[in-house]
């Protein structure tokens, strides 16, 4: 199967991310997620139920045993959304950093895909730094108009996962090789070949404390690989929240299928503001399983009782069906259907809130 596989890659019929989802597993469970049922999130990953003999485990996770043939079909099949392909707009970015710099408090500056610069006092964080393209034949609709070294320098570099739309070599090589790094359990071949030992490792509801500022890495429903020859999850996953300094906290989900946990996160959390990753979410009987769909991370936000909702993985790759400046279109449908439209952080890469 792997030498089928690497010649679709080569051919270019598949991006090398998505062919990765091949090699996982899945089953015909009616949910695609494990339900919780009573057990207490913390509880599951102090206890380790997601720590395997030679990998990691999704516990709260459907099963994907069996995707090679699923991923055919959906390549195989028609996009839905192809008539609207051809209005899929590319962006330059372009940042003022002075306000930025100038800020005091706490202020969010939506990057591109999943990166985010988060501004805590005195402090800066930069979460799965992606500066340019990943692959050479997927395109960037919202590509940096300036050097990346003009971004303010990263205290913290936090990492949620090593998918190489979120964990990419070439963007934390730009970066000091001292910069302190927050990943997940694995990843220290990764971090050996760029020379970045200043590290700490994660597991579940593992804290890193900077003074007032507290960093708690989170469960999401999702996955990982880097090699299809290892196999997935032989590193670790999640999102974090962040309790600033200035004293608001911020939850960043990283890619994260919906499941029933977020309300106990919501319940040990006062999050002023949720930023979730949504864009992969079409078609649902493929991406349901790793990405959530406006509805769902409405529902999420729901759940969390988060005061304001920032959404990010969009616009920038189309890794899914769904073109890339549809998911910011469809959240404010969701939102609207639910009065919550007022508690949406309506911004574009490049822009940055600055939270009162």
């Amino acid at each position: 199967m792997f030498f089928n596989a690497q010649a679709m890659l080569l051919m270019g019929f598949v991006d090398p991310r998505v062919l990765l989802a091949a090699f996982g597993e899945m089953d015909g469970e009616a949910l695609h997620y494990r339900a919780l049922n009573g057990r207490s999130l913390r509880d599951m990953a102090l206890g380790k139920e997601h720590h395997g003999r030679d990998a990691f485990i999704n516990p709260i996770g459907a099963s994907r045993k069996g995707r090679f043939f699923q991923l055919l079909k959906w390549k195989l099949s028609q996009n839905s959304f192809r008539p609207f392909l051809k209005d899929q707009p590319t962006r330059p970015i372009a940042i003022d950093w002075e306000p930025v710099r100038a800020h005091r408090g706490v202020s969010i500056t939506f990057l591109k895909h999943a990166s985010v610069l988060i501004k805590d006092v005195d402090r800066y964080l930069l979460v799965d730094p992606v500066f340019s393209d990943i692959y050479w034949f997927i395109e960037d609709f919202s590509p940096l108009a300036f050097n990346s070294r003009q971004i303010p320098v990263p205290d913290h570099v936090l990492i949620t996962h090593g998918h190489y739309d979120h964990l990419d070599k070439p963007s934390l090589a730009t970066l000091e090789k001292n910069t302190h790094v927050i990943s997940p359990l694995g990843y220290d071949s990764v971090f050996k070949d760029l020379g970045m030992v200043n590290r700490t490792r994660m597991d579940w509801y593992d804290i890193f404390r900077d003074g007032d500022r507290g960093i708690t890495f989170l469960p999401s429903n999702h996955w990982t690989m880097r090699n299809p020859v290892r196999g997935p999850n032989r590193s670790l996953w999640g999102g974090y929240i962040i309790e600033t300094a200035a004293g608001r906290t911020i939850y960043v989900t990283g890619d994260s299928g919906y499941f029933d946990g977020f309300a106990e996160i919501g319940g040990d959390f006062d999050i002023d503001l949720a930023i979730i990753n949504l864009g992969a979410y079409e078609p649902r009987w493929f991406m349901a399983s790793s990405h959530m769909n406006p509805r769902e991370t409405v529902q999420a936000f729901k759940e969390l009782n988060a005061r304001k909702l920032m959404i990010v993985h969009w616009g920038t790759f189309r890794l899914g069906d769904e073109p890339v400046h549809f998911p910011p279109v469809d959240i404010k449908k969701e939102l609207k259907k639910e009065g919550l439209l007022d508690r949406l952080v309506d911004i574009r890469h490049g822009e940055t809130f600055f939270v009162s």
